[in-house]
């Protein structure tokens, strides 16, 4: 069996990935992949993250769990999407860095099916944008509190993601630029819940949709319909020109106000999010999705 975790990151609108996925479920249920809601299996696993302590469960516990949440017998692949999987949104910044517990907290999810085949899915976020989305959720604190001394600077992807990599030995990691979802989100959906390219994906332009003017909309699906043989490559281009076209710029733009902070500041860790993006694209234990 095999088991999906879609994980984040927060600021990512992260069930977009789950409408996205129940809309293609017959063809899933049909191929032997579950796509799971977070309130099928929220209370469950809080209760066996809690017994377990990170500790690996029983094969009793494990077909407990599993005739708790399942609709469909003995699914292929299991696919789970929510955002608390990296815990509260606050909790991705601390002194020791960006998202300095994930990996404990991964490896405790692993460790929910130790006799499966486990992947981790996560769409990284500059953090010049992903902090400013922390620190407006109700109850993060101010912006002294969350951040303290810790340099925005210093909060980097490249050791979060080594740090993953070394606590989830035995698990796959695939990881895209949240930055590229509207050029790559049919193939991520694709990778996560394993449809070939020649099945038609349900909501696939969803996405896109969501930032482009309707004349945008309009534009990709009269282009995608010309294509005799509509390649990834293809698709994308018509994608790129339309968003260079049809953007809405209140979709895509993001005003940052926070103390302390100039555009050379938004520059400079966007710059060093673009260092370790470059990094992590050429970790051997990582498979990264590039536009």
């Amino acid at each position: 069996m095999q088991v999906a975790f879609h994980c984040g990151v927060h600021g990512t609108d992260l069930y977009r990935m789950v409408k996205t996925l129940m809309q293609n479920r017959d063809w899933l249920h049909e191929n032997g992949v579950e796509p799971l809601t977070p309130n099928k299996h929220r209370d469950v696993f809080g209760e066996a993250l809690s017994a377990l302590k990170g500790g690996a469960a029983s094969p009793e516990m494990e077909q407990v769990m599993l005739d708790a949440i399942l609709d469909t017998d003995e699914p292929q692949r299991i696919v789970f999407s929510t955002p608390t999987f990296l815990g509260k949104a606050e909790r991705a910044i601390s002194s020791e860095g960006l998202y300095a517990t994930a990996g404990t907290k991964l490896a405790a999810l692993a460790n929910l099916f130790p006799n499966a085949e486990v992947e981790f899915f996560i769409g990284m976020k500059n953090p010049a944008t992903l902090i400013p989305f922390v620190l407006s959720q109700e109850g993060s604190g101010t912006y002294e509190q969350v951040m303290g001394a810790t340099p925005p600077e210093s909060l980097r992807w490249a050791p979060a993601i080594k740090r993953i990599v070394a606590a989830t030995p035995g698990c796959h990691l695939v990881v895209w630029c949240h930055e590229d979802t509207s050029l790559i989100w049919p193939e991520v959906v694709r990778r996560v819940a394993t449809m070939p390219s020649d099945v038609p994906l349900k909501a696939g332009l969803q996405v896109l949709a969501d930032i482009l003017h309707p004349d945008g909309i309009e534009m990709v699906r009269e282009e995608m319909s010309k294509q005799d043989r509509l390649t990834i490559e293809t698709r994308r281009t018509i994608f790129a020109a339309a968003l260079q076209r049809h953007a809405l710029p209140a979709q895509i733009e993001m005003e940052v106000d926070l103390p302390g902070w100039d555009q050379d500041l938004v520059d400079h860790i966007s710059n060093l999010y673009d260092e370790d993006v470059a990094e992590i694209a050429e970790m051997a234990e990582v498979e990264f999705i590039a536009p």
